[in-house]
């Protein structure tokens, strides 16, 4: 529990992160280059921060495998 907040942060900034990857897949709109500009520094940070969260959501694997054996 001493990193919920940082799984929740995570965990929501992914759920973004996939939405904005629905609508590319579903309309060819992309959300993060509509409001931040195309490929600018602040979309690339996005992108980055993005997929931090999903490398980190990783973890929620080994943790989840560790709880159902006990």
């Amino acid at each position: 529990m001493r990193m919920k907040w940082l799984d929740v942060t995570a965990l929501l900034i992914s759920v973004i992160g996939c939405v904005n990857w629905g609508l590319i897949g579903l309309f060819g709109f992309d959300l993060v280059a509509f409001i931040f500009g195309d490929m600018s520094l602040l979309a690339r940070i996005v992108y980055v921060v993005v997929g931090l969260c999903g490398l980190y959501l990783l973890t929620f694997l080994g943790r989840i495998c560790r709880d159902t054996e006990d």
